[in-house]
Order: C-alpha cells, then sequence, then structure tokens
C-alpha cells in the first residue's frame, strides 16, 4: 500500500484511490503497474480520467554526439515552469544508458544543476535493474538460438546478444558447436537491442509477447526462423518482470517524471515508452515528451514510428532546444536549426525555439533574439537553465500556453505501394534531399534483396506495416552538412529487419554512427 503524501501530483482524491493499488513503492519512488492500471481505467470510465497534450522536447542537431544540448535539463526546467503557472504538467524522460552515459564523457540523462532530478544517481545508474532485466530477456532468446545452432536447427544466429557497458570488442564474435562448426554473433547495447525497440512500442502486454514470438532469431537454409518455434515467450515475460513498468521520480522542485526505456536516437528509437506517454496523459493535463538527440533523430523517430505507427499522442507542439554555441559557431551550420524547426511546422507542429545559455553566454541574449527574430522563428525561450532551472522560464511560456489552447492536432496517414517510396519520403521530409541524390553502396542493394526475400518468406503484404528505424550520426544530417542545400546527398549502406519490432533499420549517411566516448576513470 502506497502512502498518500507519496502521490501528491494527484489532486483528484477518487483518481488516487483508484491508482493506489497499481503503485509498487520503492524508498522516495513510485513504480506503475501501467498497462493494468490503464486496462482499469478504460473498463471504468470515470470522470477524473484526462487526455493531457503532447509537447515534445527535441533539440537541434548537436556538433558533437558526445555533447548535449540540454533537452533533459530544458524538458524538468519548464514542466517546473508550467507546474509553478498552475498547469497540471508532467515530464516524461528516457532512461539512460548506464554505459555510454552515465560512465562516459557526456554525463547522465537526468538534467543538471536546479533543472535535475532528486535521485539522479539512480536515474544515471540503472533505477531498480530494469536495464538489466531488458538485456537478460533478449539473452535468454539467444541461447536458445545457440542450443539450436548446437543440434543443427540454425544455420546463423542473427539476433543478437546484448550487454550494457560498452565493447568493441564484443561487438562481432564467433561462436563454435561442438561439431566446430562456427557462426558469427553481433553485440549490442541494451538500449539499442530489439526488446528494448518491442518494449518501448508496445500498448499492452500482449503486444510484447506476441511481438517477442515473432523476432527472428536466426537463419535456416535460408529461410527466417522465429522465436516461438524454439521457446515460450511467457518465460521472457517473466524475466522482463516489473521493467514493463514506467517509474516515477520527482524533480528538485518537486514536478512528477516518468521515466522509461531507453535513448539513442541515433541507433534505436530515442524516446520513452508509448505505454508512459499514455499513463501521463490519463494522468495529467500537459506532457512533456524528451525525444533523443536532434529533431532530425528522436522528433522524426517520435513522428513517424510512434504517433503514424503506433498511434502515440500527436504532439501539440514543440519545443526546439539549442545550446548558443550549436546555434553560432559554424556558419556552415546554422541551417540545421532552422531547418529542424521548419520540418516540424510543416507537419502542423507549432515550434519555440529554446536557447539553454551555458555560463559565460548570458551576453549573447541579444544577438539570439535578433537573429530568431531575422530567420522567421518564434519567439524564442531563452535562460541559464542549470543555473536558475524552471524559474527563469516562467514568465517566458505565454506563448507555450496559447499553444495549449488550441484543439489537439491529428495526424494524417501516408501509404506507400514500395519500400523504396517509403524511404524516399523519409529522406526528402527529414533531411531535405531528394531521391536524385539518394547514394547506394553495394552492401545495401545486397542486404534489400535479403529483406525483400525474408519478407516474401514471411508473408508481408503490406508494407504500410513497417516503420523505417533511420541509424546514422547523431551529429549530420546528410553525408555532408556543411555543402549548399542541392548538393547534399545522403548514401544508403545497409538495411535490416526486425521482425519483433516491426521496424526496418537503415543504415545511412557516410559519418560514424557510433562514436564511443571515453569511459570515465
Amino acid at each position: 500500500m502506497v502512502p498518500e503524501y507519496s502521490l501528491p501530483f494527484i489532486t483528484n482524491q477518487a483518481l488516487i484511490n483508484f491508482i493506489r493499488p497499481f503503485c509498487s513503492f520503492y524508498s522516495n519512488d513510485i513504480k506503475i503497474k501501467a498497462f493494468d492500471f490503464l486496462d482499469a481505467l478504460n473498463n471504468n470510465p470515470q470522470q477524473f480520467h484526462k487526455q493531457g497534450k503532447v509537447i515534445l522536447i527535441t533539440a537541434d542537431t548537436p556538433l558533437q554526439a558526445s555533447r548535449g544540448e540540454g533537452k533533459t535539463t530544458a524538458t524538468i526546467a519548464l514542466t517546473d515552469a508550467l507546474r509553478s503557472r498552475g498547469i497540471d504538467a508532467v515530464a516524461v524522460l528516457r532512461q539512460p544508458s548506464m554505459g555510454i552515459t552515465a560512465a562516459g564523457t557526456k554525463g547522465g540523462a537526468s538534467g543538471g544543476g536546479e533543472a535535475s532530478l532528486q535521485d539522479s544517481t539512480l536515474a544515471d545508474f540503472g533505477l531498480f535493474g530494469e536495464m538489466s532485466r531488458i538485456g537478460e530477456a533478449q539473452n535468454l532468446i539467444v541461447a536458445h538460438a545457440e542450443q539450436a545452432f548446437e543440434k543443427g536447427l540454425l544455420d546463423t544466429i542473427t539476433i543478437p546478444r546484448v550487454f550494457e557497458i560498452p565493447s568493441r570488442a564484443l561487438r562481432h564474435i564467433t561462436v563454435f558447436s561442438s561439431t566446430q562448426r562456427s557462426t558469427e554473433e553481433q553485440g549490442v547495447l541494451t538500449p539499442t537491442c530489439e526488446m528494448m525497440q518491442i518494449l518501448t512500442l508496445s500498448r499492452s502486454k500482449h503486444d510484447i509477447q506476441n511481438a517477442i514470438d515473432h523476432m527472428t532469431v536466426g537463419e535456416y537454409q535460408g529461410k527466417p526462423v522465429l522465436a516461438q518455434e524454439l521457446l515460450d515467450s511467457q518465460n521472457v515475460m517473466k524475466i522482463l518482470g516489473d521493467s514493463c513498468d514506467p517509474m516515477l521520480l520527482k524533480t528538485k522542485a518537486g514536478s512528477p517524471v516518468y521515466m522509461h526505456c531507453g535513448p539513442f536516437a541515433n541507433v534505436s528509437l530515442g524516446i520513452p515508452s508509448i505505454l508512459s506517454i499514455q499513463l501521463a496523459c490519463a494522468l495529467h493535463d500537459v506532457v512533456l515528451v524528451e525525444a533523443g538527440y536532434g529533431a532530425d533523430a528522436g522528433a522524426e523517430k517520435y513522428l513517424d514510428i510512434a504517433v503514424r505507427g503506433y498511434q502515440a499522442p500527436m504532439p501539440q507542439a514543440a519545443v526546439v532546444v539549442s545550446r548558443a554555441t550549436t546555434w553560432l559557431d559554424n556558419p556552415k551550420l546554422q541551417w540545421r536549426y532552422t531547418f529542424n524547426i521548419s520540418q516540424l511546422e510543416k507537419n502542423s507542429i507549432p515550434c519555440i525555439p529554446l536557447i539553454n545559455l551555458w555560463q559565460g553566454e548570458e551576453q549573447l541574449e541579444s544577438t539570439l533574439r535578433n537573429y530568431a527574430y531575422a530567420t522567421g522563428l518564434r519567439e524564442p525561450l531563452i535562460g541559464d537553465l542549470y543555473t536558475h532551472g524552471g524559474e527563469i522560464l516562467t514568465n517566458q511560456i505565454d506563448s507555450l500556453l496559447s499553444l495549449l489552447d488550441q484543439e489537439k492536432i491529428s495526424h494524417h496517414a501516408i501509404h506507400f505501394k514500395t519500400l523504396a517510396e517509403k524511404i524516399e519520403n523519409l529522406i526528402l521530409t527529414s533531411y531535405g534531399v531528394p531521391k536524385e541524390r539518394i547514394q547506394y553502396q553495394t552492401s545495401f542493394k545486397e542486404s534489400y534483396l535479403h529483406v525483400c526475400s525474408l519478407l516474401k518468406d514471411l508473408h508481408y503484404e503490406d508494407i504500410n506495416s513497417l516503420c523505417i528505424n533511420a541509424i546514422k550520426s547523431p551529429s549530420t544530417i546528410t553525408d555532408n552538412d556543411e555543402l549548399e542545400a542541392d548538393q547534399r546527398t545522403v548514401t544508403l549502406k545497409k538495411i535490416r529487419l526486425y521482425t519483433g519490432a516491426n521496424l526496418l533499420s537503415i543504415n545511412l549517411t557516410t559519418s560514424l554512427t557510433t562514436p564511443m566516448p571515453k569511459i570515465a576513470d
């Protein structure tokens, strides 16, 4: 039983009584059995069931992959600012990767200074073991695949082994059977694994179990083999356990924060789980959702995968965060900020710039405002969020509040006849490069034919049911962002099918996908 004082963010006593049985109390934090709660809420519609409006918090394309623009800090500061104005607002954050963010030079993903979580160390270093459970769940399937390979029931193992601490040496390994047959295996970080993608996109426990059943584990005589042919997915569900449930944390100022599922919008989805967003929308009026890296990465995936593919709520507005140095330091890259904002505006999502000032940048405020006006952007929010937190934004958010007063925005589905059409549309709408300037490596053409063969074997009839997950450098949009707009290209390198998550991952651009940060001592 959770004490009443642990749910101060809910003012409706009937709702407190309704949600309490679905809560588990961990020290000062709460884990909510969101699937069960939402099912119960849908089966017993009450007057207190809210329909919160989503604000998407994303960023400019960073100059360096290992340097954040301040999305989490901005998300927390804005949540605190909205609540100080009497708005029932909540933040929904991605869970950081312990291996790269918390233990690397980039730092954690729990905000900073006055705009941070109360339990930042807990959040940065694995919460209550959710990441480990997700990795172990996929590794159980890998173990069954290895056993099948040992018995000669698989020719290759395609499902990657999962680990949380980065290791280049384990990215590609060779395994041998007792008869000395060998096959290559891959190793991936937990936030990038298919199990994490499944958990992020699922809307029910049935969705998770069905997706696990349909994960491709390997191939036998050129045909795909699914997980349901090797093991009972109920056992995988038992390992996942309460990693399926979001955590409720608090900011330093006491605002509620849901945290669930992983980061890395360059090589994975980079968004919180749809489940945590649904939960937040049922309990609050305004829901601030963090989308990883830039608008060309996490925000694109939220719109193209979560919203259009999995019916997540359409954002009512977006806030695009940038550091002053990112915006002004390289004249050849200044186009990216206005481009990122304009692409969201073209999706009918009003975009507000937010300039996250760092120490010593305060004198740039007038320059930044003038530049925003000159480039036709909306009135920017500007402040040193680390030092002042949400307080510095409290009197700047009138324009954001006016956007929330408007009617909810709806999305329009786009249907494609071919996979090629779908890829070309993504590159044009997200990166501004037409199909005439898309370049293809031989490896892409080979993998494309292989994916088409797998789709045929698996009897996929509707290409629109598959979402594209772009795998690319977080710090570039095209092959060379310093070229003029009519010279920019996008190179396609490889395509891979994930049948459980229902995703097509496409490696693109000539830049490195994941530059490894230095691990902290």
